[in-house]
């Protein structure tokens, strides 16, 4: 109970601090502006221009968090990335997309806990990690859809184009303050040998657990631990927070009427494109945002798609 108090205060005073110096910075600009002005001094008054640009940016980017004001949006999260039609080139993508996040996740000082992978020819068949932070839910939500790569494959001796489809779906972790039924009789409990990363001791025992959510038909798995019963938990804390989400959007369906726009912004349809021949591209078809650096886009630099999605859906309502 300590832990989690302190945990959220400090969360507060993360969100606090920065606003307030913003605020004394601000301040102190406009008695220098005031100054400038009284002594018609030009020099000091291209410095303020530089320091409020900078001071803008900065107000633009802390100004993310008032725009993620869902219930479950400061939550850490669970990443999944699926691989598509395409065998071998879209197995090949979905690491490549796979990579990306925890490069972003990185990047943000977030930690990315892989808990369970599938190994296919030429890269992952599917991918799920656990990503902690600050906010790590509200950042990535909009990343869950369809995503399409567009370049001339590695794996083909002509060198022809090839499009390849990976899918992304994000769920939050539920904390114990959230309570998610899951009966005994509803679930079906497979343990295997674990596969992949992680060597001999990994695999010597049935550590791997696969829970099957029959009234749903919701599966997750782990095989991150050597131990069956941290999996278990690892699992079950999944599945949790999978079926949150599946009643939610059930409830939502049932409650409203979603316009055109919603709809093709939902789970299973294409949200953006990369290319990588002829040209090079990143497009988001919902908010038309367009990066050319494509390269730095696969190392983790997507914080422009994830903040215009952000200000998307909040003027949009979604």
């Amino acid at each position: 109970m300590v832990e989690k108090t302190m945990s959220s205060l400090k969360s507060l005073k993360n969100r606090y601090e920065p606003w307030k110096s913003l605020r004394e910075e601000a301040a102190d600009l406009q008695t220098l502006f005031e100054l400038a002005i009284e002594a018609k001094d030009e020099k000091e008054a291209v410095g303020i221009e530089v320091s409020l640009k900078g001071l803008t940016e900065r107000y633009e980017k802390q100004n993310i968090f008032e725009l993620m004001t869902g219930e479950m949006d400061k939550q850490a999260c669970f990443l999944t990335v699926h691989s598509g039609a395409g065998g071998t080139e879209a197995c090949d993508w979905t690491q490549m997309l796979y990579r990306m996040y925890l490069r972003w996740a990185e990047q943000k000082g977030f930690s990315a806990e892989e808990v369970d992978s599938q190994e296919a020819e030429g890269g992952l068949k599917s991918a799920t990690c656990k990503i902690e932070g600050d906010f790590a839910y509200g950042y990535l939500k909009g990343e869950s859809g369809i995503h399409r790569l567009v370049r001339i494959s590695p794996f083909d001796s002509n060198a022809r184009r090839h499009t390849s489809f990976a899918s992304v779906y994000l769920f939050p972790v539920i904390d114990d303050t959230i309570e998610v039924e899951v009966k005994p009789e509803d679930l079906r409990v497979d343990t295997y040998r674990s596969g992949g990363a992680g060597g001999q001791h990994v695999n010597k025992t049935d550590s791997a657990v696969r829970f099957t959510h029959l009234p749903t038909g919701i599966v997750v798995a782990c095989q991150s631990e050597r131990s069956q019963i941290k999996n278990r938990a690892t699992a079950m804390s999944m599945l949790k927070a999978r079926l949150y989400e599946h009643y939610r959007q059930e409830k939502e369906k049932e409650n409203a009427k979603f316009s055109q726009e919603k709809k093709d912004i939902s789970w299973g349809n294409q949200i953006r494109s990369y290319v990588f021949q002829p040209y090079t591209m990143v497009k988001d078809y919902r908010t038309k945002v367009e990066k050319g650096n494509i390269q730095a886009v696969m190392d983790g630099d997507i914080d422009p798609f994830i903040e215009e999605y952000l200000r998307f859906s909040w003027r949009n309502n979604v």
